[in-house]
């Protein structure tokens, strides 16, 4: 049997091809956009990708399992379980629905489906035995977002991302038992998650790309808890706030999307003032000067999760930074299936951050923004600070004049940096950074 996993840094996400090297035939699971990558590995082994297989509909990034059945004219094979309102709409033909206990083969390989809910309700992971390779017990769990190394899928993004009320719980009930299901499987079945560390489909996963089941039963929380309510209360507290983009991933997913196709950003002749600015250098570039009310993003592995909440998806925006950069976080805007940079422009030094160290805070600070999570808020925070979360900075009203002296700050500095290009897009203009954020503010 030929086993390879793929990692996307940007998406923190896992993929895997498997073939049967009897038959020559592989299978890829849960594919995202990139097709090209299993397509080359496939070509360089002598492979045929003949079937793709998808854990649930993914919330984080645009799926590539359609993409696999009219491009490479694959069978796919997708999940017939929950609720159907909630289900895969508008398939390719050589789709296949299947449900717990259904078989899927490639070549001498066999996929057992196990429905797995609680993550989403669909969610099914899949049970490998390479009888190939003259095994009769299976190998491997591909866990999907159902089984992280250290942690679980979260059960809410339902509710929060699409607003389905009272998901959160139904789907942590789920998920309590989807773990007791997992009793009567050996310890030795190896675990492929879906996702690895910088995910937020979780609030703790682990940084190695593979476990084992009686490793996780040791040191994974969630196999811990044997009271439910316990459970649900663990599970549900303190996650992080989702990118507003899980929404329009939802519905790409869901309905289906356009293939991608690779297009180049150019340098504009004329700036568009109207439209959103993302400058993509370091923030200590960014303070060292820029353009004022351009939202600084840095193209490094945490670009999606952070850039997400700024996104709408029925406009353009303009980039900033050198051409290859630019260039590169368009192709990594696709696989969230944003396709609206309009073009390019360098980066501009028209004004510095004003920053304070956080410990010359004294607390007695007449206008304060916190743009910390509710959690991290809720753990301490300064008296009269105005609470609103980085990621509806764009939308909520902010309670102060524009010219006050308004004091900002995260957990360390870097959700701030971000915050001055928003607060200065809406017109405020005297807005200091606090340097390494609350962690270090002494009040």
């Amino acid at each position: 049997m030929f086993f390879k996993q793929f990692y996307n840094d940007h998406l923190s996400h896992a993929s895997y091809l498997i073939g049967c090297q009897r038959t020559n035939e592989a299978l890829i699971v849960d594919p995202n956009k990139d097709l090209q990558q299993y397509i080359d590995v496939a070509n360089k082994e002598g492979f045929t990708i003949t079937q793709a297989v998808e854990t649930h509909i993914h919330a984080d990034y645009a799926s590539g399992i359609r993409d696999v059945a009219k491009l490479l004219n694959a069978h796919i094979h997708v999940s017939k379980e929950g609720d159907d309102s909630l289900g895969y709409k508008n398939m390719p033909d050589n789709t296949h629905f299947v449900g717990h206990d259904d078989i899927i083969k490639v070549g001498h390989i066999e996929l057992k489906v196990l429905h797995t809910p609680g993550h989403t309700p669909e969610s099914i992971s899949f049970l490998l035995t390479d009888i190939g390779g003259g095994s009769s017990v299976p190998m491997g769990l591909f866990t999907g977002d159902f089984l992280f190394i250290g942690d679980i899928g979260r059960p809410d993004l339902l509710e929060k991302a699409v607003s389905v009320e009272g998901s959160t719980e139904i789907g942590a009930k789920a998920m309590f038992k989807s773990i007791q299901s997992t009793k009567d499987l050996p310890d030795y079945i190896q675990i492929w998650p879906g996702h690895g560390a910088g995910s937020p489909c979780g609030k703790a996963l682990g940084a190695i790309p593979m476990s084992t089941l009686g490793y996780e039963r040791e040191n994974n929380w969630a196999f811990k808890i044997t009271d439910e309510s316990q459970f649900i209360d663990a599970l549900t507290s303190e996650q992080p706030d989702p990118p507003t983009h899980f929404a329009k991933m939802k519905e790409i997913n869901q309905f289906g999307s356009e293939l991608i196709s690779p297009y180049e950003v150019y340098p504009l002749a004329h700036d568009d003032k109207s439209l959103l600015h993302f400058d993509l250098r370091s923030r200590e570039a960014f303070h060292g000067g820029h353009q004022r009310g351009a939202i600084n993003i840095p193209y490094d592995k945490n670009f999606i999760n952070q850039i997400g909440f700024y996104l709408n998806y029925d406009e353009e925006v303009i980039l900033i930074g050198d051409r290859d950069t630019v260039n590169q976080a368009a192709k990594t805007l696709q696989w969230i299936g944003f396709n609206q940079v309009k073009g390019y422009i360098k980066p501009s030094t028209d004004i510095m951050t004003n920053t304070v160290d956080a410990a010359a805070i004294t607390g007695q600070e007449e206008h304060i923004l916190d743009i910390r999570s509710q959690d991290e808020y809720n753990r301490g925070h300064i008296e009269h600070a105005v609470h609103i979360p980085h990621g509806r900075l764009m939308k909520e009203d902010i309670p102060f004049n524009h010219d006050d002296k308004i004091y900002v700050h995260c957990q360390s500095g870097l959700r701030s940096s971000i915050a001055i290009g928003i607060l200065e897009h809406r017109g405020f203009t005297n807005i200091i950074n606090v340097k390494e954020g609350y962690s270090k503010i002494n009040v």
